[in-house]
C-alpha cells in the first residue's frame, strides 16, 4: 500500500503545478494575452501565433529549451535545437529570402528619392543605441537592442546572435515583433503630430512604369554596391535580394514559389516558437526586459518621427509635390507602415492613394536597417 500510494505522490509531483514559479503563472498569462490578440484582434498572428505558443510551452514545461548537457541523456529540448538557428542566423537570413520572394521593389526603383525616406526612418535606430548606452548596457547590447528601432524583428535576432547577446534575443525579438504588429496604433498620432491637414491631402503624381530589365538589374546593383561598402552585410542584404531575383527573373517559377509559400511558413514556425521559447521567466521578469521594451517603443516612435520630417524637408523643396506621410513607412514593417500612411492620408482625403508611393520608403527600410546591423557589426568587428 505503501508504494501505492508512494507513486501517487511522485506522480503528483511530477506535475507542472509543483514545478513552477509565480513567473511561470504570469508568462502564461502574457502568453493567452498574446494569443488572444494575434486569434481576436488580427495583430500579426503569423509570428504573435507561434511566439506566443512558444512561450506558453517554456514556461509550462521548461526543459523543452534544455540544453544538452543539462540533460541526464545527454539530448537537449526540441526547441533548443530550433534556438540554435536564431543564434546562428540562418532563420532570419532564410527569412530575408523569403520577403525578397514576395516583394516588388518597382516603387522604390520608380522614385529613388525612396532611399532617403527609408534612411531617415533609421534615426530611431541610433537614438535608441546612445540611450542604451545611458541605461548601463554595454556597446553590443545596446546595439541589438537599437534594431528595435527598424521595426524589423529577423534583423533585431540576426544582430543579437552575430553580437553574442543571445541572453536578451528573447526580449528584443517580442519586444520588435511587438511592435511590428502595432504598427497601425503606434505610428498614427506621430504621424498627425508633425504633420498638418493640408500636407497630409498632398495628391503625389502616379509613379512612372518600371521596366522587367530594371527589376532584374535592381537586385544585383543593390547586392554589389552595398556588399562591396559593408561586406557584414551579406548574409540579409544577399539572401533579400538573391530572393527578389527569383521573383523579378521569370525563369525560376518553382523557387519563388517556394521561397515566399513552403520555405517562408516554415521557417517563421521554426522561428516564432523558438524565440517565444527564450522568454522563460528566469530570463525575461527582470529590469532589463522592462527597459528593452521602453527602448524599443522609443526607438519606434524616433524613427517615425525622422521619416515625417524629412518627408516634410522633402515636401518643402519639391514645392509641395512629396506627401509627408509617406517618411513614416521608412520603418521596416513591410507592408503594414505602407498601409499605415495610406490610411491616414485617406482620413485626410478619401480620394488619396498613397500606397504605392509609401511603398518605396518601405522596402528601403528593410535595407536601411539590414545596412545599420551591418554597419554595427563593422563597428564591433564581428
Amino acid at each position: 500500500m505503501s508504494n501505492v500510494a508512494e507513486t501517487l505522490s511522485n506522480l503528483i509531483h511530477q506535475t507542472a503545478f509543483f514545478n513552477l514559479t509565480w513567473g511561470n503563472y504570469l508568462m502564461i498569462a502574457v502568453a493567452c494575452v498574446f494569443l488572444f490578440l494575434a486569434i481576436k484582434k488580427g495583430f500579426e498572428p503569423l509570428l504573435l501565433v507561434p511566439i506566443a505558443f512558444g512561450m506558453l510551452l517554456v514556461n509550462i514545461y521548461p526543459d523543452i529549451m534544455a540544453h544538452p548537457e543539462d540533460m541526464s541523456n545527454g539530448v537537449g529540448g526540441l526547441l533548443h535545437y530550433f534556438y540554435l538557428l536564431d543564434e546562428w542566423s540562418i532563420l532570419p537570413s532564410l527569412i530575408f529570402m523569403g520577403v525578397g520572394a514576395m516583394t516588388d521593389f518597382g516603387p522604390l526603383i520608380a522614385n529613388p528619392k525612396s532611399f532617403l525616406l527609408g534612411a531617415a526612418a533609421q534615426l530611431g535606430i541610433y537614438v535608441a543605441y546612445f540611450l542604451a548606452i545611458l541605461l548601463g548596457f554595454n556597446g553590443k547590447a545596446a546595439a541589438a537592442i537599437s534594431i528595435i528601432g527598424g521595426a524589423d524583428g529577423p534583423t533585431s535576432i540576426f544582430l543579437a546572435g552575430k553580437l553574442g547577446q543571445t541572453a536578451l534575443m528573447g526580449p528584443i525579438a517580442v519586444a520588435a515583433y511587438s511592435y511590428m504588429s502595432l504598427v497601425p496604433i503606434i505610428q498614427p498620432p506621430i504621424m498627425k503630430l508633425f504633420t498638418t491637414e493640408k500636407e497630409r491631402k498632398i495628391k503625389m503624381d502616379q509613379l512612372r512604369p518600371v521596366s522587367k530589365l530594371e527589376k532584374i538589374l535592381f537586385p544585383i546593383v543593390i547586392t554589389i554596391v552595398v556588399c562591396l561598402i559593408l561586406p557584414t552585410t551579406a548574409p540579409l542584404v544577399g539572401m533579400l535580394m538573391l530572393g527578389n531575383l527569383f521573383r523579378e527573373s521569370g525563369v525560376v517559377k518553382q523557387l519563388t514559389e517556394t521561397a515566399s509559400n513552403a520555405m517562408m511558413y516554415i521557417v517563421v514556425i521554426l522561428l516564432g516558437t523558438s524565440v517565444g521559447a527564450s522568454t522563460s521567466a528566469e530570463a525575461f521578469l527582470n529590469l532589463d526586459t522592462l527597459k528593452i521594451v521602453a527602448l524599443g517603443l522609443a526607438a519606434f516612435a524616433f524613427g517615425t518621427f525622422g521619416g515625417v520630417m524629412l518627408g516634410k524637408l522633402m515636401c518643402k523643396l519639391s514645392g509641395g509635390k512629396i506627401n509627408p506621410l509617406i517618411g513614416s513607412a521608412g520603418v521596416s514593417a513591410v507592408p503594414m507602415a505602407a498601409r499605415v500612411s495610406q490610411k491616414v492620408g485617406a482620413e485626410a482625403d478619401p480620394t488619396n492613394f498613397l500606397l504605392m508611393h509609401a511603398m518605396g520608403p518601405n522596402v528601403a527600410g528593410v535595407i536601411g536597417t539590414a545596412v545599420a546591423a551591418g554597419t554595427f557589426m563593422a563597428i564591433f568587428g564581428v
